[in-house]
């Protein structure tokens, strides 16, 4: 069965998803819309689409699917306004920025039926899925404490800052979501420390850079995350599960294996410098299980409600930056 997808946003995560559609057996793009002609024109003739509106996308009988990635302030009405057509929603994260508003949105994706995957593409990431696997075979006994370091290359401009929703909705999101996933239980408390020690421009939006947070579950298992908006070495992206018989984790990627050693020591390949790199096939990956939810019955996940609990656990971290005090989670 092939499954037809419209895809509504053709920016740098639109092209990204384009991509892995072209890359899925089963998937087809038929039509791209984006309020940038000239984008929508392009990506979809990279990949022998149609450039439709929005609403006609929605109408449409000859699409089954459509994938969000557009800004996050269109998110939500989106998926309304798709689920309310009857049609199965992919949509990149968050949901809103706001969780009454995501709320409100995952109410109606619930009286109509639809089928809504949320964007945690670091799910299925080819190396972290296979520290998931080691955890559910039990090859680390309990999980005990999860370590994610989620570095970037360099700061994204300050108007970017300014509708993002910040740092720990924006980004740590991320990590909040893998984080749950890792550990198995949910956070009850979250304890975060922040700072501007990157780019001043993004203290002067009203953001942080640079973050440590400390998420415990009910049963005192713990998730401690290293955040910073620069890297200078490339994009560091690591995991470490400790658990009662051992331990799993995940390195990161760099352009190649090689490594020389000289009598002035060792060199390595550098890392991966960008997202669009680091997790190609997590995008694919991403794309086949959205798939295979609509063709084989296959749960969808991430939920919405997997998208509205790392938004909360995101909420709770700008509070603790704000009090200097542990929040707890209801």
């Amino acid at each position: 069965m092939t499954v037809r997808l419209g895809l509504l946003g053709a920016g740098r995560i639109g092209k990204v998803h384009g991509s892995a559609i072209a890359a899925t057996p089963g998937a087809r793009l038929v039509a791209v819309a984006d309020a940038v002609p000239e984008a929508a024109r392009s990506l979809a003739d990279r990949y022998g689409a149609e450039v439709r509106t929005v609403e006609a996308i929605m109408d449409a009988a000859d699409i089954d699917a459509v994938l969000i990635t557009t800004p996050t302030d269109m998110h939500a009405a989106m998926i309304e306004q798709a689920a309310r057509a009857g049609k199965a929603i992919f949509c990149e994260k968050p949901v809103d920025l706001d969780a009454a508003r995501v709320r409100a949105c995952l109410s109606v994706v619930a009286e109509t039926g639809a089928k809504l995957m949320v964007g945690f593409n670091r799910r299925f990431d080819p190396n972290f899925m296979a520290v998931k696997a080691e955890i559910d075979a039990g090859a680390i006994g309990a999980v005990e404490m999860v370590s994610i370091t989620s570095r970037d290359p360099a700061p994204p401009p300050a108007g970017y800052i300014e509708r993002s929703g910040g740092m720990f909705r924006d980004m740590t999101i991320h990590d909040f979501d893998m984080a749950r996933w890792l550990l198995g239980e949910e956070p009850v408390t979250v304890y975060a420390a922040a700072a501007n020690l990157v780019d001043p421009a993004i203290g002067a939006a009203g953001d942080v850079d640079s973050a440590a947070i400390v998420l415990t579950t009910a049963s005192g298992r713990m998730a401690q995350i290293s955040n910073s908006r620069r890297a200078t070495y490339g994009y560091d992206q690591r995991i470490e599960v400790h658990g009662s018989k051992g331990l799993a984790s995940a390195e990161n990627l760099r352009l190649s294996t090689l490594e020389v050693a000289d009598a002035a020591g060792y060199r390595r390949a550098p890392l991966l410098d960008f997202f669009m790199t680091r997790y190609t096939a997590a995008y694919a990956n991403e794309i086949a299980a959205f798939l295979a939810a609509l063709t084989e019955g296959a749960p969808v996940n991430p939920t919405g409600e997997d998208g509205l609990k790392a938004l909360l656990i995101a909420d709770a971290a700008v509070e603790s930056v704000r009090t200097g005090q542990v929040v707890r989670l209801a």
